[in-house]
Parts: structure tokens; C-alpha cells; sequence
């Protein structure tokens, strides 16, 4: 079972790459002209979410440096060693919605800590691989088009992170 996830894993970036320019070619689309289009409407893009980007970042500093974080992380550690759950891989959960780059400095804190091949070390890029950063999504995505009320984007993509975390940690104590 490994050895065909590994060989999915391999192929599966490099076939999407591939797929996608010759099926716009076979429905002739002009492949390159609206490939540079598009990044001309992502540069104005990315100036206009700027002030979004930034509100985001001063609020994830804030969570982390008031201890928020790690006082969320004492109530829970318990927890999940009662269900053989490394607790390493808690803040993980919680920091992947709010910040990527956060989460992959952990998860690569993890894996240089504990090793690629520990449990901790197929949990944490489990899980890094099964969530997304939802506040981020939110505030990139709405900022550029112009949504001010995304609550219940917001409740569903927290809810799909939570299932992602707790899909990944089931998965990776069946397999490995």
C-alpha cells in the first residue's frame, strides 16, 4: 500500500502539469497568451489584497505572542496522549488555518527534531498536506474581490480543517 501511495505521490504533480496545457491546446486556447494575461491580472490582484495580507499577520503575531497559543496547547496535550496521539503535532493543528508559512517552519522543526520516517514526522506532513490556511484564504481571496462577510466561509473552512487534521492523524496510526 506505501509503495502505491509513493508512486501516486510521484506522478500525480508532473501529470496535472502536463494534462492541463494539452487539453486547452485540443480545445484550442491560446495557452500562453492567457497564461500571461492572467499574471497581469495577478499583479494588480496582489496589490489590492495587500491591507488584507497585513491585518492577518498583525493578528497571527498577536494569537503567538500573547501565549494564546500555548495556553490552548496545555488544555489539549492530555488528551491526545490518552489516545496515543503525539502532542507534538497539536500546535501543528492549530496553526495550519492561520499561517503557512508558520506551519511549514514547525512541521520542518518536527521532522529535523523527530526524523521524516518517526510518527510525528508522517503526522505533521500529513497533516500539513490534509489542511489549508483558511484565515489566509479568506483574507487573500475576499480581499481581492471585495467580500466583507465571509462567516460562514469562515465556520466551513475551520470545520474542513479540523476533519483534515483528524483524518490525517487516523490515517497515518492506520498505515504506519
Amino acid at each position: 500500500m506505501l509503495e502505491f501511495i509513493n508512486l501516486i505521490s510521484a506522478w500525480a504533480i508532473p501529470v496535472i502539469l502536463a494534462f492541463i496545457p494539452l487539453y486547452a491546446y485540443m480545445k484550442k486556447v491560446p495557452v500562453y497568451e492567457s497564461f500571461t494575461e492572467g499574471a497581469k491580472d495577478g499583479f494588480s490582484t496582489a496589490i489590492g489584497i495587500i491591507p488584507s495580507l497585513v491585518g492577518m499577520m498583525v493578528a497571527i503575531s498577536v494569537f503567538r505572542a500573547s501565549g494564546a497559543l500555548d495556553f490552548i496547547l496545555s488544555w489539549f496535550a492530555p488528551l491526545f496522549r490518552l489516545w496515543d496521539i503525539p502532542p507534538e503535532v497539536l500546535p501543528l493543528g492549530l496553526l495550519r488555518p492561520l499561517t503557512g508559512s508558520g506551519s511549514l517552519a514547525y512541521t520542518t522543526d518536527l521532522i529535523r527534531t523527530y526524523g521524516p520516517d518517526s510518527m510525528i514526522g508522517r503526522m505533521a506532513s500529513t497533516i500539513q498536506g490534509s489542511t489549508d490556511t483558511t484565515l489566509y484564504v479568506i483574507a487573500v481571496y475576499f480581499g481581492a474581490v471585495g467580500i466583507r462577510n465571509g462567516r460562514y466561509a469562515l465556520k466551513v473552512g475551520l470545520f474542513s480543517d479540523f476533519v483534515g487534521f483528524a483524518a490525517a492523524i487516523a490515517v497515518c496510526l492506520l498505515v504506519f
